[in-house]
């Protein structure tokens, strides 16, 4: 195991460049958090550091995103080996290579057309499409947050366990049930260059917490912002020490 920072500000290890895979989280975790999903900011020097890392650990980099895979592309491009996206519904193993997805239904397209019009009475919220579900946020509308989570719940709760709501930071995802990043994780970890590596894994959010604790199970490390890391600035200045070989 090596120390995580030269400083004292951070108080936990990680395994050795050489022994570790690292899965990643993306909006809240590798950059801040924006007033839209597509206003999000790669900031300058994280393309760089992200490449350094995946050198580093053996190709053994990964992004877990709540985010489609074609969206985290457009983002990073090939920065990453590995992508899961939508909560690990969807799973890229390698560059180039197939997406893989869980066999899951789909919402109802009803849900869609109740959504819409939901939307369209709080001025600000957004209605994000996803290919299983959609999510609803209120981010820039936050009175609206109790309103939406009630639609939200009511359109699941007769379907059995089918479809859930999934919280996450000014927003409501309605999407199907069985499938979070914990799994991800786990289906990450069984191919090369992931297995037979300990992961670790950070994210911000309380999506990310299965896949903590999935790292965790396998040997590695769960890490959050702000627990673990104060912001995300504050992760890329430590991801960059890492690889530059101050950690």
């Amino acid at each position: 195991m090596i120390g995580s920072s030269s400083s004292q500000e951070f108080r936990f290890q990680v395994p050795s460049l050489d022994q570790a895979a690292f899965l990643l989280d993306f909006d809240g975790t590798l950059v801040d958090i924006a007033p839209t999903p597509d206003s999000v900011v790669v900031p300058e020097g994280l393309p760089e550091t992200l490449r350094r890392l995946r050198a580093a650990c053996g190709d053994a980099l990964a992004i877990v995103s709540g985010r489609s895979i074609d969206q985290i592309d457009h983002f990073l491009g090939d920065i990453p080996f590995a992508v899961a996206g939508e909560h690990g519904i969807a799973v890229r193993h390698r560059p180039g290579g197939p997406i893989e997805r869980a066999a899951l239904p789909s919402v109802p397209q009803s849900w869609f057309a109740e959504a819409r019009d939901l939307i369209a009475a709080w001025p600000g919220a957004r209605l994000e499409h996803k290919p299983g579900g959609f999510v609803l946020h209120y981010r820039a509308v936050p009175e609206a947050g109790a309103a939406l989570r009630d639609a939200a719940e009511n359109w699941v709760k007769g379907t059995n366990g089918t479809f859930e709501v999934q919280t996450a930071k000014m927003a409501w995802e309605v999407r199907p049930a069985g499938v979070d990043k914990g799994y991800a994780v786990s289906m990450l970890m069984k191919s090369l260059p992931f297995t037979g590596r300990k992961p670790v894994f950070v994210g911000d959010d309380v999506t990310d917490e299965d896949g903590m604790a999935a790292a965790r199970r396998l040997g590695g490390v769960g890490l959050r912002i702000p627990t673990d890391f104060p912001n995300p600035t504050a992760f890329r200045a430590w991801l960059a020490s890492l690889v530059e070989g101050k950690g």
